[in-house]
């Protein structure tokens, strides 16, 4: 027995040594077949896995020692922009087939900029790849394009959500994710990006509730019509500064919200399309820039206020297809700029002859005497035989914002100004936007008729311009202009019982002195076919759809990051 251990142990002995022997063989024969310099390639040429930072979604990114950087911001930015094109799945277009390289501001679709806090190095400042049809994701290391101001890439096939690192990009302005594939609930990053004032988020597959923090946010700009959101509109709705919010086409249901009564900022709503179940609020009347109210095809119910004729900027007023009742006020139809008024489709039993005198209105298929194309008798004693108790919807009531604090009373005497710092800062505060008087045109055609005739009335679509930035003071690097986003299969739908209703242009924040980037392409989007001359009833079950809403930014301006 024992001298089967000892043979055993011996067998140990020599198997341990010949594994000491071997290490040291190969540890002689690497350090004899790679110089140091070749060992420090190897070890820069190692993948930068990024794991920690970005979790299972990380890319497997190689940085080529030999590609020179001018800086580590444009080593990140390639960083990230190579992690991206290992996450494009399909670019028919080959709109990243030049991204090869350490030069990533010649990348197509990426534009840089001097840094605002050392202007003597440039940085990625902004991506458009608009109407690219790229199919792929986003993948986390966008998180490290920190000095980026914009991100356009609207009309594409991009799927999943919003990477969580985005909340990394604090200088971000806008962001345009319209009319793609993403899916989930409400991307709450976009909550988190303190300088954001245009979000585009329209024509994807988002569902859910909508964060209530979404509208105390200081936005100049919403977009999240034609997705799947089921809400009701908090009571903090009206905290909202934006100058345009479009809810169209989603499942928004409840209350229209009275507190819209302290949007001062607003020139246009659009709620069209969802499940609104209420009366109009009279707080719509203290909305003194309000070019744009739509609230069609919903279930709204009641009079329209006297009030509403208190809006005295309105341009387009479209209350169709909802179950509105009563006497139509004429101060509505005296108002100074009023150029359409759609009322067609509810249960009204009076119009002053006012509204008979606008540009264009359509007041079919309500209950008015002497006017034609109205519901049959039947229909209309039956509806109104039940009176509508607009406190049984319970919204809630208004609650005036409190008052902006006092400025700080202005000297007496002249002040000296100082003089102008060596070195500006290249961009102004984004947080300080000037805001021009809205521009509102129908549009379309080079030469439209702005409005339809009064037998088969279009309401034209607006287009809105929100706050121009003021001009930076140091010569940026032009910033993308942004397309409107065409569906690849536009859905207007149009009911021969029903007319149609385009949705509004929107064009935000254009600066003083424009610095567009090249702008892309942009593929022509469909009108809306005219409808045929309509029967006056019924009332169609499926609303229209409108084609591509507003079209969204046009140049930006890049603004400042704060200073690292």
């Amino acid at each position: 027995m024992m001298m089967m251990m000892k043979k055993k142990d011996a067998a140990y002995s020599s198997i341990l040594t010949l594994l000491l022997i071997a290490t040291l063989l190969s540890l002689t024969v690497s350090a004899s077949s790679l110089s140091d310099a070749e060992a420090m390639y190897v070890k820069q040429r190692q993948l930068l896995y990024y794991r920690d930072e970005f979790g299972d979604r990380g890319e497997n990114v190689i940085v080529d020692p030999s590609l020179a950087f001018e800086n580590d911001r444009l080593r990140n930015a390639y960083i990230a922009l190579q992690a991206w094109k290992q996450a494009i799945l399909s670019d028919p277009r080959n709109q990243t087939a030049d991204w090869v390289g350490s030069d990533v501001c010649s990348y197509t679709g990426v534009y840089c900029a001097p840094a605002l806090d050392i202007p003597k190095i440039r940085t990625v400042a902004g991506i458009d790849l608009n109407h690219c049809d790229i199919a792929g994701y986003l993948p986390e290391e966008l998180g490290l394009l920190l000095d980026l101001a914009l991100f356009h890439v609207n009309s594409n096939r991009f799927c999943g959500t919003v990477p969580h690192k985005f909340e990394r990009l604090k200088l971000l302005y806008e962001l345009d994710l319209s009319n793609n594939r993403f899916a989930g609930n409400f991307p709450e990053v976009v909550l988190r990006l303190p300088s954001l004032k245009f979000l585009d988020l329209r024509f994807n597959e988002f569902e859910g509730t909508v964060p209530r923090e979404l509208f105390d946010k200081d936005l100049d700009a919403i977009f999240i019509n034609d997705n799947r959101f089921v809400f009701d509109l908090p009571d903090n709705f009206g905290n909202s500064p934006v100058s345009v919010i479009v809810l169209a086409n989603n499942r928004f249901h409840g209350c229209i919200p009275a507190s819209l009564g302290n949007m001062s900022n607003l020139n246009e709503i659009i709620l069209m399309n969802n499940a609104f179940r209420s009366c109009l609020p009279s707080e719509i009347g203290l909305l003194k820039n309000l070019t744009v109210f739509d609230v069609s095809f919903n279930q709204l119910l009641g009079p329209i206020p006297n009030a509403v004729g208190n809006a005295v900027s309105l341009e387009q007023l479209n209350v169709a297809h909802n179950l509105l009742s009563g006497q139509i006020p004429a101060s509505i139809c005296m108002l100074p700029h009023l150029q359409n008024f759609t009322y067609s489709f509810n249960f009204f039993t009076g119009e002053p002859p006012a509204c008979l005198a606008l540009p264009a209105f359509d007041d079919r298929v309500n209950c008015l005497p002497a006017r034609p194309l109205q519901r049959p008798p039947a229909q209309c004693k039956s509806f109104l035989s039940k009176p509508v108790d607009c406190n049984s919807f319970k919204c809630k009531h208004f609650v005036p914002s409190p008052p902006s604090p006092s400025p700080f009373p202005s000297p007496t005497a002249p002040v000296t100004p100082s003089p102008s710092p060596s070195t500006p800062s290249p961009f102004p505060s984004p947080t300080t936007p000037v805001t021009p008087s809205p521009s509102h045109s129908p549009p379309s055609p080079a030469t439209p008729s702005p409005f339809p005739s009064p037998t088969t009335p279009v309401t034209p679509s607006p287009s809105h311009s929100p706050p121009s930035p003021a001009t930076p003071t140091t010569p940026v690097t032009p910033s993308p202009s942004h397309s409107p986003p065409s569906p690849a299969t536009p859905s207007p739908f149009p009911s021969p019982t029903t007319p149609v209703t385009p949705s509004p242009s929107h064009s935000p924040p254009s600066p003083a002195t424009p610095s567009p980037f090249p702008s892309p392409t942009t593929p022509v989007t469909p009108s809306p076919p005219s409808p045929s001359t309509p029967s006056p009833f019924p009332s169609p079950t499926t609303p229209v759809t409108p084609s591509p809403v507003h079209s969204p930014p046009s140049p930006v301006y890049l603004p400042p990051p704060p200073f690292y």
